[in-house]
């Protein structure tokens, strides 16, 4: 069999394609960058993915001994510079990771600058945020509440608008995870002061108290607590196994040590405010592998009125987030123009335009549906292809997007497809389906830049 020249221009793939870039590999990642074992899929409503083992050609990352913060990642704004091999023969790679640490360390510091002004410049700092933020104490906690909405741009309003907030989700909580028990004896309570205080006298006589339709457990009435009551629990008990179940690998969400039970029971309440405040999504699996990182980040916030305010502040970012992601939550929309489905159409027809090669071996020779593996991608916003550190870093690009998430998000998945074209057009359905169900460690800076060329560049 002839094998193929790397460099060899393909018809229908653009120019960018061809370039030698392309076919280096990147480098090794450092042991700070080490990914950690990705754990089998949630059990997401009506997916497609299969529970085939690893494939066997990917590399296969271990496990680190902590999850604490690393030093940054090399600049993302260029292609990744190979270190020099064995032989020496790159002679110019410290020169240029010197240059690009410089140049990171300077963008860095021009993003603290802007964020420290008492009115801040959000599409600067969504420039800068967009091109990787500094692993520093408090910056990514700051910068994602910027860039969520959650904070104004305006410093001066910070403490007024935080003290709202708080104290809106306590509210929440107060109102909103109340047992129907609890709910009764608030009613009955209410009533004997009232009754207390038009009566006047006789206040030793017991007296009884009636049961209304509402308040009985066993009523069927559409506003019945109780009716209600056994309605979330379903959900709640759904919410539970999910949340005991995040990040399995990390003691911050799992173990027996009081902080993972806190965090743990952090996330349960979030999730159940939300369900009950969002009637028409309510709860999708899969939705606590998205609160995850949110919640780490800013319960890691140095700062220990922001840490112990953690919760409520990743509550209303929560909600902003799926705020332009829901309709691909929502199962009643899934095969409407804003579903789900449409939105795997997007990523199927961003592939054909930039890389129709590609696009015709996976879809038309392969036969492989993109719903088979981008299903996953796109309603968990990657949070099971990458270890939780790299995720971080993506969601750095991906919440800078002014125009929301999801256009970044597709550029990225379009973006992993093309950094593994050639193991691709080499496979079958089989082989492929694996690979792309089980994506292979890579180096995200690159990934990223290769996502970046794609909003730049015009589609053929």
């Amino acid at each position: 069999m002839v094998k193929e020249n790397p460099m060899q221009k393909h018809k229908k793939v653009p120019e960018w394609l061809n370039s030698a870039m392309w076919s280096t590999p990147s480098p090794p990642l450092s042991s700070a960058y080490v990914a950690v074992d990705r754990r089998k899929t949630p059990h997401l409503r009506h997916s497609n993915d299969s529970d085939d083992d690893d494939d066997a050609d990917s590399p296969v990352a271990e496990s680190p001994k902590s999850v604490t913060r690393r030093q940054p990642p090399p600049a993302r704004p260029g292609p990744v510079t190979p270190k020099a091999d064995s032989n020496g023969t790159s002679t110019s790679s410290s020169a240029v990771t010197s240059a690009a640490s410089a140049e990171e360390i300077s963008r860095h510091a021009q993003l603290l600058v802007e964020v420290s002004k008492k009115f801040i410049n959000m599409k600067e700092v969504r420039r800068l945020a967009a091109m990787g933020l500094p692993d520093g104490p408090g910056v990514r906690s700051t910068v994602w509440k910027l860039l969520l909405g959650y904070l104004p741009s305006d410093r001066a309003m910070w403490p007024a608008e935080l003290a709202k907030k708080r104290s809106q989700y306590k509210h929440f909580k107060d109102d909103l995870l109340m047992t129907p028990s609890e709910i009764t004896r608030r009613l009955e309570q209410s009533a004997i002061l009232a009754s207390d205080e038009l009566k006047g006298g006789n206040r030793c006589l017991l007296s009884r108290s009636e049961v209304t339709q509402d308040e009985h457990p066993l009523s069927l009435s559409q506003s019945s607590v109780w009716n209600l009551f056994f309605q979330d629990a379903e959900i709640i008990e759904q919410i539970d196994r999910d949340v005991k179940r995040t990040h399995p690998d990390m003691q911050f969400f799992c173990g027996d040590n009081a902080l993972a039970k806190s965090n743990q029971e952090s996330l349960r309440s979030i999730l159940i405010v939300f369900a009950k405040l969002n009637p028409g999504i309510r709860y999708v699996q899969g939705m606590n592998e998205i609160l995850a990182p949110l919640f780490y980040v800013f319960r890691n916030d140095p700062d220990e009125q922001n840490a112990a305010a953690a919760e409520a502040d990743t509550f209303f970012c929560f909600v902003e987030l799926l705020g332009g992601l829901r309709d691909n939550f929502c199962q009643q929309l899934d095969n409407s123009v804003v579903g789900i489905r449409s939105t795997i159409t997007k990523l199927s027809l961003l592939l054909k335009e930039h890389d129709e090669e590609l696009w015709r071996h996976l879809e038309a020779t392969c036969k492989v549906n993109p719903q088979f593996y981008s299903f996953r991608w796109i309603t968990l916003l990657l949070t099971q292809e990458f270890s939780f550190t790299d995720i971080l870093h993506i969601w750095d690009t991906l919440l800078s997007d002014p125009e929301g998430p999801q256009e970044t998000l597709l550029r990225v998945c379009c973006a992993m497809l093309i950094i593994v074209r050639r193991r691709l057009l080499a496979g079958d359905f089989t082989s492929n389906l694996k690979l792309l169900q089980h994506y292979p460690s890579t180096n995200i800076s690159h990934l990223l830049f290769v996502a970046n060329k794609l909003r730049a560049l015009p589609t053929s």
